[in-house]
């Protein structure tokens, strides 16, 4: 399998607004809780990205997850290691900034 073949690491506001509504997926965010306290995702799940090594096991493995955060690049960084570690991990492309 090459890097082409592999599922993108990044997904739309559209796509994480559908998996948070039907269920399909996990979505966390893994901003400090100070930016959390100014306004998230309803449904989502707050784990800060310097405590997701701490807190994988708490995540489901057999739903995908995806994280989001500002502007996307902590949870492009959490997508990537969570792959790696055998999730179905993906970041929602553009953060909190895409979403509103």
């Amino acid at each position: 399998m090459t890097d082409s073949d592999a599922p993108a690491l990044e997904v739309s506001a559209e796509h994480t607004a559908g998996a948070l509504a039907d269920g399909s997926a996990q979505v966390v965010d893994v901003r400090e809780a100070y930016e959390r306290a100014a306004g998230h995702i309803a449904g989502s799940r707050h784990i800060a990205l310097g405590d997701l090594a701490t807190q994988a096991e708490s995540l489901d493995r057999d739903r995908p997850v995806i994280f989001q955060c500002h502007v996307g690049s902590r949870s492009l960084m959490a997508a990537q290691a969570f792959r790696q570690a055998g999730f179905d991990a993906y970041s929602m492309a553009g953060g909190l900034e895409q979403w509103q």
